[in-house]
């Protein structure tokens, strides 16, 4: 055991702090559509200008350069509008500066893999966590050449974080790669530049709180009418007072409008946000908006009821029901999901996926959900499983970014609490302790079954490994009974245990000795014993 790392802390993890909901503006007409894509292209317009200014800006930012920006937008827009779109710019600024650092770190992994294995002797085995030397000279030379090139990535990495220059294409970069390969993604050049033009547009508006309806720019009422407020270069095209446009559908929120609709009358704070899916040529408009912090419950009282230790893998999570003691209850569950396809049918799955994880949860009656905390953001470099390609790519498709997200919103919908777990070893020792003790002709243990209870027990704060009763002394059970659950912080918990004066009315002994002599058998060997044990469900140490 000397080789194994710390294991951290399991933690309740906390909830989520805002909403956001989607509905589909119909029956729009014509001039409806016109006055939207107008507005678009008229804001969009603004909002690249802005970060062109920002991005120039790099680290010399400051609140009087800010404050500069929102001046020249107010005049050709209004002091809301500009406010948005300064508050947009600053929100994509500090992403790609993120995903900067991110891509440093992986630069730096990448080097340092690369530098050991090259230190290495030619075909030296690797272990579980290093890597071994390469397998020819031909591939340790074309490795030589790789380190050297991720160096100077890496130098012109630093280099541009250093002077706070960041590289960001308002549209996407993918979709503008796309312009180049338009056979392949089988578009024209007009269908593409229909998308690209409507990813850059700037439909939105930020929540005031203490406003009529919570925003003053797109205002929804609580009987949906949707009105916008349009820039003062677009006033004309106003059809009421105040230079305001009125469209002609109707909002009605399925999913949490009694919610929205409480928000609204009271006046407090709604973000609105509109965009059109050019595939379908429909419009949506999106509602958002906070949540006060809810504090999390106590990790002893997720415990309480018991667990549901949760396997996440690249086709399917594998569930298990375990009691507050450790011990597994039932057979394993197993929720599929197919993350091929597009990007909306992947997110369907996953959705789909959850909600049955979740009902389930609920109908066996515990409170939580035990989950590995996971990050594969150094696991999944080629430059650690070299040619494991496969492995590499079933890496990336585990969804651990987006399960995060979606199982914390959606388990506080059900009043269920996420205890998230270190991932080390839980399939290495969940396989070695718990699968083919569970295995029988009529329950089959996968490797990622036996996972979930391991996950489980770590939530619940117990050891992974299954404790069974010592071999007997002889059939008399003389050696003393040790398979009562005790908790992780009892004393004594793995000694035998101690005679207690609990007893049933007409049982027998809970500590296994007889009253009264036995009687001589009659035969050669002492028949099995056949007495029942009494249990308490923890151990006691006094």
């Amino acid at each position: 055991m000397g080789g194994l790392r710390e294991l951290t802390a399991s933690f309740v993890v906390s909830g989520p702090c805002g909403v956001a909901v989607r509905d589909r503006l119909k029956h729009l007409t014509f001039q409806d559509e016109r006055v939207l894509r107008a507005v678009g292209a008229q804001q969009g317009a603004l909002a690249s200008r802005d970060l062109k200014a920002r991005c120039a800006d790099g680290l010399e930012h400051g609140a009087d350069t800010w404050a500069s920006r929102k001046r020249e937008l107010t005049g050709v827009s209004s002091s809301r509008i500009a406010g948005a779109i300064t508050k947009a710019t600053h929100d994509q600024w500090a992403l790609a500066r993120r995903c900067q650092a991110a891509y440093i770190r992986n630069l730096d992994a990448g080097i340092r893999t690369l530098r050991h294995r090259l230190s290495l002797p030619l075909g030296e085995k690797g272990t579980r966590r290093v890597a071994g030397g390469y397998r020819s000279k031909s591939e340790w030379f074309r490795k030589s050449r790789r380190l050297a090139m991720l160096e100077a990535r890496h130098a012109a990495a630093v280099a541009e974080w250093q002077a706070g220059r960041v590289r960001v294409v308002r549209g996407g970069k993918r979709l503008l790669n796309t312009r180049h390969h338009l056979t392949e993604a089988r578009l024209t050049e007009e269908q593409w530049r229909e998308r690209w033009e409507a990813e850059r547009w700037f439909l939105a508006a930020d929540g005031e709180s203490g406003k009529r309806f919570g925003n003053e720019t797109i205002r929804v009422t609580p009987d949906g009418e949707v009105s916008i407020k349009l820039p003062v270069p677009l006033a004309h095209l106003a059809n009421t007072r105040h230079g305001r446009y009125i469209l002609t559908a109707r909002i009605g929120f399925a999913h949490r409008g009694v919610e929205w609709g409480d928000r609204v009358t009271a006046n407090r704070a709604v973000a609105y946000r509109i965009h059109l899916d050019v595939d379908r040529g429909h419009w949506y408009l999106t509602a958002s908006w906070q949540r006060p912090v809810v504090k999390t419950v106590p990790l002893a009282t997720a415990r309480a009821r018991g667990m549901v230790g949760v396997d996440t893998n690249a086709d399917h999570f594998a569930a298990y029901h375990l009691d507050r003691h450790g011990n597994p209850i039932g057979g394993p569950h197993r929720f599929p999901y197919d993350l091929s396809g597009s990007a909306s049918r992947r997110d369907a799955q996953i959705r789909h996926a959850l909600t049955r994880l979740i009902n389930w949860t609920v109908r066996v009656g515990v409170t939580a959900i035990g989950i590995e905390d996971l990050d594969f953001t150094t696991e999944k470099t080629r430059e650690k499983h070299g040619r494991r390609k496969r492995f590499r790519q079933l890496i990336s498709g585990i969804p651990t970014g987006k399960l995060k997200a979606r199982l914390v919103s959606m388990a506080a919908e059900q009043g269920l609490a996420i205890v998230a777990v270190d991932p080390a070893y839980t399939s290495l020792w969940g396989a070695q302790h718990w699968q083919k003790p569970l295995t029988s002709p009529r329950r089959k243990m996968s490797r990622h079954d036996a996972a979930g209870i391991a996950i489980g027990r770590r939530a619940l704060g117990h050891p992974v490994r299954r404790r069974t009763a010592p071999p007997p002394h002889d059939r008399s059970d003389r050696a003393g009974h040790r398979t009562a659950q005790a908790g992780p912080g009892d004393r004594g918990r793995e000694g035998t245990r101690p005679p207690t004066t609990d007893r049933l009315p007409g049982g027998p002994s809970p500590s296994g000795k007889r009253k009264r002599g036995t009687s001589a058998s009659n035969t050669v060997r002492d028949a099995p014993s056949t007495q029942q044990w009494v249990q308490d469900s923890l151990m006691h140490t006094g």
